[in-house]
């Protein structure tokens, strides 16, 4: 029997917010324990397209299925009005080793488990209190960052810094057509806002570690390659906490990496993000709290896995 191939349609009308939040936050919090197996990811550049591929894979112990992932991002692909991200995820048995499904879903999956990532652990290294956002990048992971981070906790205000005005105010009113309070803002007075989210290909980086107020939580999403660079490594020696969803993949392409370095902090002082994910964050209230996320397989395979289930019910 030929595996099914499921496309976004499908895809969407299986997937809720709850599952993939729950999805995401027990893969982390398994891989924070040793209970995953995830390789080295596999990355490829296209400077004249301006754009990257990722090839992950994950398995989370215990579970039926593993998966293989393909995401690309063609950052010019908006000047001929074609998305900038897509992909698939091929979920393969872990017990017999046979394919049960391609999961065509042009990125999206990526998507919303990067957005679920970033905003539960976002919630919770952020004070209780804070809400004040602000989002650097004006593309779909920023959108959604805002949106998924929304459903944990009310946001008053949504600061917007991205290269060009046109997409950052267009960024503000898909927000203030969503409810929130949302306007375009300096470098410098977005990153002194209560929580800051960075969603950039940058390859060097967008704010200054000074401009952090004490109190803040910031989280960098988009370095998720070798020479991207988001973070300054200054903003890790202020920082009271430092979170990654992987240890050696931050270490070996993460802003954690790059602080490390530069010797801004050293390799033992992070704490996996699934660990935080546990129970609430001690946290004093004047501290600076970092994370860094490089996008884990096994929250592919775990989300990838748990929409399969919805779709096809009665298999294994």
């Amino acid at each position: 029997m030929t595996p099914p191939v499921l496309d976004t349609a499908e895809i969407k009308r299986a997937t809720t917010p709850e599952l993939v939040f729950t999805a995401v936050r027990d893969a982390l919090i398994a891989h924070a324990h040793g209970r995953t197996t995830v390789p080295p990811p596999l990355h490829l550049q296209f400077p004249e397209a301006d754009g990257d591929c990722h090839v992950k894979a994950g398995w989370v112990t215990g579970t039926p299925d593993f998966t293989v992932k393909i995401a690309t991002g063609f950052y010019h692909n908006t000047a001929a009005r074609l998305p900038t991200n897509h992909g698939l995820v091929c979920v393969v048995s872990a017990r017999t080793g046979q394919i049960r499904a391609t999961l065509d879903d042009q990125g999206l999956l990526t998507a919303w488990r990067t957005a679920a990532a970033g905003a539960l652990i976002t919630h919770a290294m952020a004070r209780p209190d804070a809400a004040t956002l602000a989002v650097f990048g004006t593309g779909e992971q920023a959108r959604l960052q805002v949106e998924w981070l929304a459903r944990l906790r009310p946001l008053n205000t949504v600061l917007v810094h991205g290269r060009s005005q046109d997409k950052t105010r267009s960024m503000c009113e898909k927000f203030t057509a969503l409810g929130h309070r949302a306007r375009p803002a300096s470098a410098d007075e977005a990153a002194a806002a209560d929580m800051v989210i960075t969603t950039t290909p940058a390859t060097a980086p967008v704010l200054e570690a000074g401009h952090v107020r004490e109190g803040a939580h910031v989280t960098g999403i988009g370095t998720d390659m070798p020479l991207k660079n988001e973070l300054p490594p200054a903003l890790f020696a202020r920082a009271a906490l430092i979170a990654t969803d992987d240890h050696q993949q931050c270490l070996d392409h993460g802003d954690f990496g790059h602080a490390v370095r530069a010797g801004s902090t050293t390799d033992t002082s992070d704490t996996p993000v699934g660990l935080l994910l546990e129970g609430p964050v001690d946290r004093p209230d004047g501290a600076i709290t970092v994370a860094d996320l490089t996008g884990v397989g096994a929250l592919d395979a775990a989300l990838a896995s748990a929409v399969l289930r919805e779709l096809t019910p009665q298999a294994p």
